[in-house]
């Protein structure tokens, strides 16, 4: 047989990519090898709380973040009552999950101002500030 007709058996992808390799081998010589793995990847994450991560490091002596009150969780379920909607319906109006509106309710939730802007353009009722349960004053529109 001539040696063209002998084909050239190739192992998988994975076998012979470099990255592996390398580390298989640092790992038999008994190196130490960091691994990381990727965090929510292909999810859509939204609303993190990196920000108050870094500051609560920062801080020593209180290692708990503030919640929302009970208040505005009071003021955001009698407002949703009030137009007739139920959690998930001010979730979907909002575009965000049943459950965020839950914990906003029971008082859970690290407060986020882009969603409690969003909440309160929903029912129509102040949620930050001195006045509380308010209802929100409309502007004049822009031109």
């Amino acid at each position: 047989m001539s040696p063209e007709q002998y084909s050239e058996t190739k192992f998988p992808a994975w076998l012979r990519s470099p990255g592996s390799c390398a580390i298989l081998a640092a790992q038999r010589r008994g190196e130490d090898v960091e691994t990381s793995k990727k965090w929510a990847a292909g999810q859509n994450k939204q609303h993190s709380i990196t920000k108050n991560t870094a500051k609560l490091d920062r801080e020593t002596e209180e290692l708990h973040h503030d919640r929302v009150t009970l208040e505005v969780g009071k003021v955001i379920q009698q407002g949703r009552q009030s137009k007739g909607l139920t959690q998930k319906d001010l979730a979907t109006k909002i575009n965000e999950k049943p459950q965020v509106i839950a914990d906003y309710e029971s008082g859970r939730a690290i407060p986020n101002n882009q969603v409690l802007g969003k909440i309160e353009r929903a029912i129509g009722l102040k949620l930050r500030g001195k006045d509380i349960g308010k209802p929100i004053e409309k502007g004049p529109k822009a031109k």
